[in-house]
């Protein structure tokens, strides 16, 4: 399957060994859209490289941002402003949304259903719309810096937000009632593709994809950064480690991230925007890893300085990737139709499995 095929979500390549259409054995075959990121690091400047790093997961590319500066500036002890955290944080859950939104969509195109895609992109326009007032671009943005942000929230920005918001939940229950609780879709997911907590926990899968299986693994809350610690908001986890599970996972996250963001308008004070640092920026000699949760899970970024204005070696953990190895697990027993189900639960970007 693939590398051309839609339901491959980019251009990956599943070899299915088929028994009829039963499958005995399915391996991806990745590295098709090999991006080269951690070596480029190595020539480019800290913040040179950071527009790099909205390529890997273009559907997430504000977290992306936030798991390399994260790393750079706990290396490099740079003080982040609490209002720049705030609006971190803002775009960060936006983000999610946003990414949850073309999962919703794409799944629903994958097991047949045209519908849900046009209504989740529909609302997932309005959050493109604010991010275009935030930072003037649509998918690649950044608009992370280290030690900050770029810029203000323009005037306006509040009001859009909070009506976005309002908006959102109004549609919510239209997409439960045209997909989530459509019984073709339901027959479609549930009890296909399992794994077991035992398995996920061994496969070190993470994001959605783990809290599907049951287990309450969310970077925000094992090992807190930015602000999620002066939040109330809850993980969001499914017991029934199948397909089905994992995609109410994502739906139900959909609300906690707008809770967040509502949230975080309410609390966000007046400040410092970005502590000051140089533009050829040198950190000094030493070794840092952090990992932050992306939409799709663990993010990690492994960064090593030798002292000079680049990184001596970067290495992205990229949860697409990682979850992408239990495919094979998953998909032994089920058909070829059951293939497609299961991977588009896993919600893999191919520039993050491929990078």
């Amino acid at each position: 399957m693939g590398p051309q095929h839609p339901s491959t979500h980019g251009v990956l390549r599943l070899a299915v060994k088929l028994d009829g259409e039963v499958v005995i054995e399915c391996h991806p075959d990745v590295g098709y859209l090999h991006r080269g990121i951690e070596k480029l690091a190595e020539s480019r400047g800290y913040v040179q490289f950071t527009p790099l790093t909205d390529r890997c997961d273009y559907l997430a590319s504000m977290l992306g941002n936030a798991a390399y500066l994260y790393a750079v500036e706990k290396l490099g002890q740079i003080e982040v402003p609490e209002r720049a955290e705030y609006i971190r944080l803002i775009m960060m859950e936006l983000q999610r949304v946003a990414s949850h939104l073309v999962f919703f969509g794409t799944m629903a195109l994958d097991l047949g259903a045209t519908t849900p895609f046009l209504y989740s992109f529909r609302e997932r326009e309005d959050i493109l719309d604010l991010f275009e007032m935030v930072c003037g671009a649509r998918l690649t943005y950044n608009y992370f810096r280290p030690g900050g942000v770029s810029r203000d929230l323009p005037g306006g920005f509040y009001q859009k937000a909070k009506a976005y918001i309002k908006k959102q939940r109004e549609k919510l229950p239209e997409y439960d009632d045209l997909f989530t609780n459509n019984q073709i879709f339901i027959a479609r997911t549930r009890g296909v593709g399992i794994i077991s907590p035992e398995d996920a926990i061994n496969y070190s899968l993470s994001g959605p994809t783990v809290r599907g299986s049951g287990i309450a693994y969310d970077v925000r809350k094992v090992d807190p950064y930015s602000i999620y610690d002066k939040l109330d908001w809850n993980v969001i986890t499914y017991p029934g480690c199948d397909a089905l599970s994992r995609f109410y996972v994502r739906i139900y996250e959909l609300r906690e991230s707008l809770n967040m963001v509502e949230q975080a308008l309410d609390m966000i004070p007046e400040g410092e925007l970005k502590c000051k640092t140089p533009l050829r920026l040198k950190i000094p000699a030493g070794e840092v890893y952090h990992h932050i949760e992306s939409a799709r899970g663990d993010l990690g970024v492994y960064l090593v300085s030798d002292g000079s204005e680049k990184p001596y070696r970067l290495k992205w953990r990229a949860p697409s990737f990682i979850n992408l190895g239990a495919i094979n697990q998953m998909t032994k027993g089920w058909k070829v139709a059951d293939v497609v189900a299961i991977l588009g639960s896993i919600d893999i970007i191919l520039g993050e499995v491929d990078r």
